[in-house]
């Protein structure tokens, strides 16, 4: 099963770092950005709208979140640094919640999160110290 990085970072710099990643632990949940004008009722809704509003790119970015295969792993940091990896459970869906939007973590995907991990792959490590704020697969785990 592939593993993936989901830093939980929004792209806009005004948004707090660590709303998003608190929110997700907190609720279950692993997410990704893009506020969209009126909130979709589908993936092609969601798709359709993102790239009219955010690019080509970013529907990109949302498309290969939500096909994501339920039962993948999942690396993110909470907001005390620990790496905590998690199991995807559900599909992805569109959260209209005023702390969704705060947080601009609002395609998000049902998670089952762990405890801070005690050993972290070293991909993960490496994936994570490149930086960035994209939800990518890692690669090169044994």
């Amino acid at each position: 099963m592939p593993v993936y990085r989901a830093p939980m970072r929004s792209r806009r710099d005004d948004v707090d770092p660590t709303l998003a990643t608190v929110r997700a632990l907190r609720l279950g949940v692993v997410g990704i950005g893009g506020h969209l004008a009126v909130a979709p009722g589908s993936l092609a809704e969601a798709l359709a709208a993102t790239y009219d509003e955010h690019g080509e790119r970013a529907a990109a970015r949302l498309r290969r979140f939500a096909e994501v295969g339920a039962g993948a792993q999942v690396w993110t940091r909470d907001d005390d640094g620990l790496f905590r990896v998690g199991v995807l459970t559900g599909g992805w869906r569109y959260d209209v919640d005023d702390e969704a939007w705060a947080a601009d973590l609002v395609h998000v995907r049902d998670c089952a999160w762990s405890a801070p991990a005690d050993v972290v792959p070293a991909a993960v490590l490496a994936t994570f110290a490149r930086g960035g704020r994209n939800f990518q697969q890692v690669r090169a785990l044994p």
